[in-house]
């Protein structure tokens, strides 16, 4: 069974399912690997191998495969397919905290004047979903959590009703990247708590609370990630005085 069927997509495109759609399945397919670590920083994916692999025809993968270049998830090598890019730096890790603290805040702030009760209501049952991840073992339930974590923030900045906003922070694709570069159960439980946080200010519609809210677990986030790169530096010195 492939990854698709699992999802209830085979091989062949049933009546009905759209060229777009089956892109769009293929794409979560793939950035869930990719969110996992089943495919591995710096490798190489063919369209062939995975058409292969998710038992679809070229053309999902390729357009899927399109939308991730355009997001910085994959680059394409001429005449050798894509490659994974390397896991952040933290040059760019200080550069993506940075814009997340101008723009999110004031998303979160906007939300709390503008977003509507059902918007409100999805930001719970994504809250929801989250909470049924948390807990969950593993490479594939980490990964999962953080797409919802993305999706989370990305439902935060639709409510503010700003595209510009919306769509920088969708080009930085900064959870995927975090989540990427290291698996650990207490980001996750902590993660919770602080969304938890900035649902509740804007729920109270409490633009103040909301910005607040937002800013400090962005800063409390950047801290916990900000702890990976500083131990990789403890143990490359380490290896240098050995």
């Amino acid at each position: 069974m492939t990854a698709l069927d699992r999802n209830g997509a085979g091989g062949a495109m049933p009546p009905g399912r759209s060229r777009g759609r089956l892109a769009d399945e293929v794409y979560d397919t793939l950035l869930g690997q990719l969110m996992s670590l089943r495919i591995e920083p710096g490798s190489r994916v063919t369209i062939d191998a995975l058409a292969r692999e998710l038992g679809v025809s070229q053309t999902p993968i390729r357009d899927a495969l399109n939308r991730m270049e355009a997001e910085g998830l994959v680059v394409r090598v001429p005449h050798a397919g894509y490659r994974i890019p390397p896991q952040i730096t933290q040059h760019r890790f200080e550069d993506m905290l940075e814009v997340r603290l101008l723009l999110e805040p004031a998303a979160a702030r906007r939300s709390a004047e503008r977003a509507s009760l059902e918007q409100v209501n999805g930001l719970r049952r994504m809250l929801a979903e989250m909470a049924e991840l948390e807990g969950g073992a593993g490479p594939t339930a980490y990964g999962a959590f953080g797409l919802r974590d993305a999706a989370f923030h990305d439902l935060v900045a639709l409510s503010a009703e700003n595209e510009v906003i919306r769509e920088t922070l969708a080009r930085l694709h900064s959870h995927v990247h975090l989540f990427r570069l290291h698996r650990d159960a207490q980001v996750t439980h902590l993660a919770m708590a602080e969304h938890e946080q900035i649902v509740a200010a804007i729920a109270a519609r409490d633009p103040d609370a909301a910005a607040y809210a937002m800013r400090r677990h962005i800063l409390r986030s950047g801290e916990r990630f900000r702890r990976i790169f500083d131990e990789v530096e403890d143990v490359g010195v380490m290896v240098a005085e050995a």
